[in-house]
């Protein structure tokens, strides 16, 4: 016993000195995993969650990219572009609020100005009063140094239960095809039409299918 208590004693600050380092790693950990900016989770984190999301039940997939980014980026200066990168983190985190009783939502920036969400949703009769609502949010003015500023959104999304086997792979590629339709449209919302062959396109992308389209003009300059 005499030799127990200055043995504990002794290793007391190692034991602290290790739970600070345990602490300082699942920051890190999480900071990797969340994109610094928006604070929505990196495509990699998104990835994981959402194949587990489709995996299990009907869902929709969704990828988002804004329109006329870059012209706001060039004529209101970065700072402006950054406010409403979070803007669009807000409006996509509320969606998830949104849908709070359906569990397993999850929503991600993929990079620069395109977005994705995964979100459980067996009824496709809601897909349209969804992507309605979340175009309207995204296109929404800012208020920013004094004056507006605004995007407009191109939406694709994809029904799981489209597919011939749930995987996330697909239905992202059919999401992005969806997309790009929308934003050759002038944006709005696409919804792709089951697992249909890609075409490629001169600009890399990939052309959809015809699907619920709802077109809206873009406001704050051209598609980006």
């Amino acid at each position: 016993m005499s030799t127990l208590l200055p043995t504990l004693a002794a290793a007391a600050p190692v034991a602290a000195g290790w739970s600070v380092h345990s602490v300082w790693l699942r920051r890190q950990l999480h900071r990797a995993r969340r994109d610094p900016l928006t604070g929505l989770p990196t495509r990699a984190a998104f990835e994981r969650q959402a194949a587990r999301l489709v995996a299990r039940r009907p869902a929709v997939v969704l990828v988002i990219d804004l329109d006329g980014f870059k012209h706001l980026n060039d004529h209101h200066g970065h700072s402006a572009g950054d406010a409403v990168l979070r803007g669009t983190a807000s409006a996509l985190a509320e969606l998830t609020d949104t849908l709070a009783d359906r569990r397993g939502a999850v929503v991600a920036r993929l990079g620069g100005d395109e977005f994705a969400a995964a979100l459980p949703l067996p009824d496709p009769v809601a897909v349209p009063w969804l992507l309605r609502g979340l175009h309207d949010c995204l296109c929404a003015p800012l208020w920013r140094d004094g004056h507006t500023v605004s995007v407009g959104a191109s939406i694709g999304a994809c029904l799981t239960a489209d597919l011939p086997a749930p995987g996330l792979s697909l239905a992202l590629r059919r999401a992005d095809e969806a997309m790009y339709t929308a934003k050759r449209g002038g944006g709005g919302w696409y919804v792709a039409d089951g697992p249909a062959p890609t075409r490629s396109t001169a600009n890399g992308r990939r052309a959809g299918r015809r699907g619920t389209h709802h077109h809206s003009a873009v406001p704050g300059g051209e598609a980006s």
